[in-house]
């Protein structure tokens, strides 16, 4: 048996419950859970913002210990530490074709699929996302436990599978920064916390954070912000005023809100680079008139996991981590237990915090 936080359908709060994991399939791996994080992605799963199938067991931001290994798996063994991937490529799509593994078409293939069963009742329950962290184990495809660099904490190695994947990318994939340029981020949660430390290893500067929370601020500067702004109507002007009045090379949005969107695309110069992180519902409606298009000639993107391939970034993104550059534990402002879940999921609807981790 095992505990997890089971989301019994759409909108309904999770339950922490016993369920039953069986051993790793073909191609499979069974891996014990060191930590994971909360995600603002799980709270858009468990009300419905993106698909999945319920009743599923969330969570797609872990680390742990492989346990058990099925047939035919001789990447990994038992006692391997892993960063948990969940949007592993398939290597043989169109897009993995054109070298573009975040938009792998069959990434998400795991997710559609039961994997554990509800021991109360034997009820079918599907993995959040392809990898369900939000239990004690887990049972996920080979190739979406990827090995834990050397001199990486394994607790805080969770944050690696998604926040500082999609912040890293976002920075260096993505938007490109180049050092001396001019980054604004649009939210200083998980994601844009790991935004604004990629940025300072770039050599960007000014860095401007952007949050609805004064109590952010602090967060912000100590992951590398060098000015903090609180979201307003005039947020805009107050950027390219901090920016020599031609506003930020690059904007970072990390909200996914048609308002914060509109906005990191106005805080940015002529031929400036917006990149949305955030993930918004499809009311979030954002607006543009023709003229301003040519006029501007700014860019506009979205960003998948931040483009990243993880197999390939994490070493990098280890590096920095063992020399200190990269911080993981100042993303971290609360550790809880399969409980505290709700607790987070709600202080991330009112802005409050950085990263939750889930410590088992």
């Amino acid at each position: 048996m095992t505990r997890a936080a089971v989301l019994t359908a759409v909108g309904a709060p999770l339950e922490v419950a016993e369920i039953e994991l069986p051993g790793p399939g073909p191609g499979q791996v069974r891996v014990r859970l060191a930590a994971a994080g909360v995600c603002h992605s799980d709270l858009s799963l468990s009300d419905g913002t993106l698909r999945q199938p319920v009743p599923a067991v969330l969570g797609h931001e872990g680390a742990g210990t492989v346990t058990a290994v099925g047939a035919g798996v001789d990447t990994l063994a038992p006692g391997d530490q892993v960063v948990l991937n969940w949007a592993p490529s398939c290597g043989d799509c169109h897009f993995c074709g054109l070298d573009e593994p975040w938009l792998c078409a069959n990434s998400g293939a795991a997710a559609a699929t039961p994997y554990a069963k509800l021991a109360a009742d034997g009820t079918d329950l599907h993995p959040g996302l392809g990898t369900a962290v939000f239990a004690e184990e887990t049972v996920v495809p080979a190739h979406a436990a990827l090995p834990l660099p050397p001199g990486v904490p394994l607790t805080e190695a969770a944050l690696l599978g998604c926040a500082v994947l999609t912040g890293w990318g976002a920075v260096q994939h993505s938007a490109r920064v180049r050092a001396g340029e001019s980054v604004a981020v649009f939210g200083a949660g998980g994601v844009g916390l790991a935004t604004l430390q990629a940025a300072r290893i770039a050599g960007a500067g000014p860095i401007v954070a952007v949050d609805v929370s004064p109590a952010k601020e602090e967060l912000a500067r100590a992951a590398g912000a060098t000015e903090f702004l609180l979201a307003s109507d005039d947020t805009a002007k107050r950027i390219r005023k901090l920016t020599g009045g031609h506003g930020a090379d690059v904007a970072i949005e990390c909200v996914g809100r048609a308002e914060s969107i509109r906005t990191a695309w106005s805080s940015t110069r002529r031929g400036g680079r917006t990149t949305v992180v955030g993930i918004g519902g499809q009311d979030q409606q954002v607006t543009f008139s023709a003229l301003e298009l040519f006029y501007f000639g700014r860019t506009l993107s979205g960003c998948v996991y931040g483009n990243s391939n993880p197999a390939t970034d994490l070493p990098h993104i280890a590096e920095h981590v063992r020399t200190g550059a990269l911080d993981l534990s100042g993303m971290v402002t609360e550790h809880i237990t399969l409980d505290g879940i709700p607790a987070a999921f709600q202080a991330m609807r009112e802005g409050r915090g950085g990263r939750a981790l889930i410590v088992f």
